[in-house]
């Protein structure tokens, strides 16, 4: 066998998590082959399928196939699987796993044996985020699908950057970067040996300031609260271990505090009164007194009312209550005063939730619903607030109620391959739809059951077939659903066939 025989690692990474709570734990398996074994002719090669927690059941699979599993005589950490030598019936795509009391945890990173040369690439990928800036040490992971090689990392257009790595025990090394610039990394087995195809180049930006978090309102606190209700809003940064604050306008509020994970914290706001009902930011810095703050958030709004002021009106247009889907609907609240802040209430399981927020110069607020769908059937309010001392507010309008019939649009279902796809590879099929927030499912033709679901904030999302063999081969169809606030789901999409090279 030639010493350039190639393994190449792809690696869904899934890091364990460290929080203030709990230590979230990868428990899939890794596998490797030793990149020793590349430098003899004809060697027998093994794979080496080792597991986080003590088991007797490992199992290879080969090109989305299972093999039988083998059971061993008592537990261990680790099996090897011997293969031989790289021939036709061993080159493949290999994962393996192991089970435990609860049954078999997932899938192992891949492995693919090719025997031929030159070495594939490894996998380039950022640890934390994409960019530097003043006092962040950014970082860079080169994986491979070999135990016991030396990593390079090259700078795209510097002839004088070189980092090197060695990993004899280990199948990846980290590179910190403290340029902007256009990466790749490569590998190779020994110190006369040639160099593998380059990764794929990451590119590493420099900021002149930390990029904003997101702040959201806990699903509680995105309704109308009343004077002397709890709220907590979540602020979420891109790395993590960092500083928050909160901001109320330019006003720094110091109030209690939680975190479920280092990239997140929850500011929990007690007893609001009238006046708490404004614009919230918030921020966040590396550790440091001295360090700079972050871009602020897009802001967050909480809205209270007291209900003392008189209830205002609500009247729709069209006036019909039962529009055609992919309409225009506008909803105009008439209040008795100017200089007021207005919000449109949308009201499910008895609940009134904030829909918009408008300011206008009058006495009447214009908020409209476009491309209506069965998704905003609800029953609608409006209220109004003063936006100065004392800040009552007033008693909701009059209910208008909505009722849109029809299906909901049908999402296109489309596959990100052409032709019959390797047995062993992912399946990436991209459902897009016309409606955000919803949980996208992948379903095969025939079956009552998602072969894959995943949530999206935009109305599209990939969904994948982990490691595919023959036994995925068939017809499938996507749709979306929502079970909050009103449950709903889509059509299917028309349905795409799935064809495995060699099924």
């Amino acid at each position: 066998m030639s010493a350039r025989a190639a393994f190449l690692l792809l690696w869904g990474l899934a890091l364990g998590r460290v929080t203030e709570e709990a230590v979230l734990i990868d428990t899939r398996a890794n596998l490797w082959a030793e990149a020793e074994s590349l430098l003899k002719p004809g060697a027998i090669v093994t794979l080496t399928c080792q597991s986080v927690l003590r088991t007797q059941e490992f199992q290879l699979f080969k090109d989305g196939v299972p093999q039988e599993p083998v059971r061993l005589d008592s537990p261990a950490f680790e099996h090897r699987f011997l293969l031989g030598a790289v021939i036709n019936d061993t080159r493949g795509l290999y994962r393996c796993r192991y089970s435990t009391d609860g049954g078999w945890m997932g899938l192992s990173n891949l492995v693919e044996l090719t025997g031929t040369e030159p070495l594939p690439p490894p996998l380039l990928s950022t640890e934390t985020v994409s960019w530097i800036t003043m006092g962040l040490n950014t970082t860079l992971l080169c994986l491979g699908g070999l135990r016991g090689v030396t990593f390079l990392l090259r700078r795209e257009g510097d002839d004088q950057f070189l980092e090197v790595a060695e990993a004899p025990k280990a199948m990846q090394a980290t590179f910190s970067v403290h340029r902007a610039g256009n990466y790749s990394c490569s590998y190779r087995i020994h110190a006369a040996g040639a160099l593998s195809e380059p990764s794929a180049t990451v590119t590493i930006e420099e900021l002149a300031r930390l990029p904003p978090p997101t702040l959201t309102l806990e699903r509680e606190s995105s309704e109308v609260l009343r004077p002397g209700s709890p709220a907590t809003l979540t602020c979420v940064a891109p790395l993590s271990g960092v500083d928050f604050q909160l901001r109320r306008g330019e006003e720094v509020l110091q109030v209690l505090m939680s975190s479920t994970s280092p990239d997140r914290i929850f500011f929990h706001l007690d007893k609001l009164a009238l006046g708490d009902s404004h614009v919230y930011t918030c921020r966040y810095r590396l550790h440091g007194e001295l360090m700079p703050w972050s871009l602020d958030s897009a802001p967050a709004e909480l809205v209270l009312s007291d209900g003392t002021l008189p209830a205002p009106e609500l009247s729709a247009e069209p006036a019909v209550l039962s529009p055609k889907p992919g309409t225009l609907v506008q909803l105009q609240c008439w209040a008795p005063r100017t200089g007021v802040r207005f919000a449109l209430v949308r009201e499910n399981a008895g609940r009134r939730l904030v829909h918009s927020l408008l300011s206008p110069a009058g006495t009447k607020a214009h908020f409209e619903l476009h491309d209506v769908s069965v998704v905003d059937s609800a029953n609608y309010s409006c209220i109004y607030t003063d936006t100065a001392p004392p800040f009552a507010g007033s008693a909701p309008s009059a209910r208008v109620e909505l009722r849109v019939d029809g299906p909901l649009p049908k999402p296109q279902l489309r596959p990100l391959w052409r032709g019959a796809v390797t047995p062993g590879r992912d399946a990436v099929l991209r459902c897009e739809g016309e409606v955000p927030d919803v949980t996208f499912e992948l379903l095969r033709v025939g079956e009552g059951e998602p072969s894959t679901r995943q949530w999206a904030a935009q109305p599209s999302a990939d969904l994948v077939l982990t490691y595919v063999g023959p036994q995925h081969t068939g017809s499938y169809s996507c749709r979306y659903r929502s079970y909050w606030p009103n449950p709903f789901q889509s059509e299917l999409s028309d349905p795409v066939e799935l064809q495995v090279a060699g099924s």
